[in-house]
């Protein structure tokens, strides 16, 4: 069973939930980004917002492979330093679209 962490922009958030059911029923165990509650992320702290950042970090760490769901080739500032950081760890980066 392969461990794959799915990100991607916050805007993407059914397919990001789609293509996590999708990759589990495939038979592999999907970490997956934690939605927040509120969709204004200004009633966060900066400490707080650190904390979903550094979880999901470790998620990738965690991980043999990162699926980016990068929709209609949209990537974003922080989905591309999660790529980095990936690829910095030997992690396979799967991509959506190429």
């Amino acid at each position: 069973m392969k461990v794959i962490t799915i990100c991607g922009s916050l805007k993407f958030e059914k397919d990001i939930k789609y293509w996590a059911e999708k990759l589990t029923l495939e038979g592999n165990c999907v970490l997956s980004i934690i939605y927040p509650i509120s969709t204004d992320l200004g009633v966060y702290t900066s400490e707080q917002r650190s904390f979903f950042a550094e979880a999901h970090y470790k998620r990738i760490d965690l991980s043999d492979a990162l699926f980016v769901v990068n929709k209609n080739g949209y990537i974003g500032d922080s989905t591309q330093k999660e790529i980095e950081y990936a690829k910095a760890r030997g992690k396979e980066v799967i991509f959506l679209e190429n």
